[in-house]
């Protein structure tokens, strides 16, 4: 057809319209562009302290594309304060059924006047976008619904860019490169226990200075251990970055007690860094202090019944749990294999062989770490935690 009728027609300048705008499309950057914004807050690339203003920001960072051609963006609060000081990173959700974390940043945030705060805090209130959306502790970005442990993949290098490997491994590294990396003084990377089960308060330390941030967090334990490689707290503590991996009880929930706690301490910490005006709360007593954490698993499947529970101080023999047939009766009984304290219960009865019932924190002195923290060492990967 020839294009003087195209004309006639009026088609041309449709035609031109969408041209330009396919040109545009395949030319467009693959990550956020300029003025990108989501229910109004900013999309960036990475984050830089340096280009926000004072004052509390919101904004998103958009990580990676999923498979469908669409973005993982995480949500960041950035608040500078009317002062200098320390750069405070707070995180939270890098498994996805963990949500306490992102109940105490929200409420931290919505109370903290940058006219009151010396430094910046830095809030990261949910790192696995597609672990929290399909509510599973991996990072569940596949159609397949498999998934990778997003603590267990964060880089050691301080110059990884999360451009290699699988989408979890990209995911995980850009998390690393886009957020943390050149953003933390130190840092507490809350936690809970996963689904099926519940933690106390609880504190994974590996350093004098983390013991201290664990201390005025003031949990029930404290977990002192050499790491475990992959881990966030574990991959700053590399970097001599002090940082804890803080639990706060069980999965899938919002309770207001466990946030409470978690709020009260992390005041206490910024108010000992200078961060907030005025002095600690220290009214939860010290912590207990182990350095070994033993599994109390189940050697057959059914049902649970655990007869102790958090915080309890069991003798070696004790009666933990008793596992049931369908019909009730006892198959298994779990006695504690040494003088201990509960540290973790599983909550959902239904136990598989070999599942975790009740887990024991102790302290062994024959063991490298020390109460004040555990000589310089590789992060080892660990069962037992995080």
């Amino acid at each position: 057809m020839p294009i003087a009728l195209f004309r006639r027609r009026g088609i041309a300048p449709r035609i031109g319209t969408m041209l330009l705008g396919t040109l545009l499309a395949m030319a467009a950057p693959a990550m956020a562009d300029p003025g990108d914004r989501i229910d109004g807050s900013p999309v960036v690339e990475r984050l830089d302290l340096a280009r926000l203003p004072a004052g509390k920001t919101r904004l998103w960072v958009r990580i990676d594309d999923n498979d469908v051609g669409q973005g993982y963006f995480v949500p960041v609060v950035v608040i500078k304060g009317a002062k200098p000081g320390p750069r405070f990173l707070l995180t939270a959700g890098i498994h996805g059924d963990e949500l306490n974390g992102i109940g105490v940043i929200q409420q931290l945030v919505e109370d903290i006047d940058p006219a009151t705060l010396s430094g910046t805090l830095i809030a990261v209130p949910g790192l696995n976008a597609p672990g929290l959306r399909n509510s599973t502790r991996a990072f569940t970005g596949g159609h397949n619904g498999g998934g990778d442990n997003l603590n267990r993949l964060i880089p050691r290098d301080i110059h990884a860019h999360g451009d290699e490997g699988n989408a979890a491994k990209r995911y995980a590294g850009r998390l690393w490169s886009r957020i943390i990396v050149g953003n933390a003084d130190f840092a507490i990377d809350l936690h809970t226990q996963s689904r099926g089960g519940t933690y106390p308060a609880y504190v994974f330390v590996a350093t004098p200075a983390a013991r201290r941030i664990a201390d005025l967090l003031r949990p029930d334990s404290v977990y002192i251990q050499t790491g475990i490689d992959g881990a966030v707290e574990d991959m700053l503590v590399a970097n001599d970055i002090p940082a804890v991996t803080y639990e706060l009880g069980g999965a899938e929930v919002f309770d207001g007690a466990m946030i409470e706690r978690g709020l009260r301490g992390i005041r206490n910490v910024m108010v000992d860094r200078g961060m907030l005006p005025g002095r600690p709360d220290l009214r939860d007593p010290a912590p207990f202090l182990g350095n070994l954490v033993t599994n109390v698993d189940s050697p057959r499947g059914g049902w649970a019944q655990v007869r102790v529970k958090l915080n309890q101080f069991v003798k070696k023999g004790d009666v933990l749990a008793v596992v049931t047939d369908p019909f009730g009766r006892p198959v298994a009984t779990l006695t504690a294999p040494l003088d201990a304290r509960v540290a973790g219960l599983g909550t959902d009865p239904r136990t598989q062989p070999g599942d975790m019932v009740v887990r024991l924190l102790s302290w062994d002195a024959s063991l490298p770490c020390l109460r004040t923290g555990c000589p310089p060492a590789p992060p080892k990967r660990d069962a037992n935690g995080k």
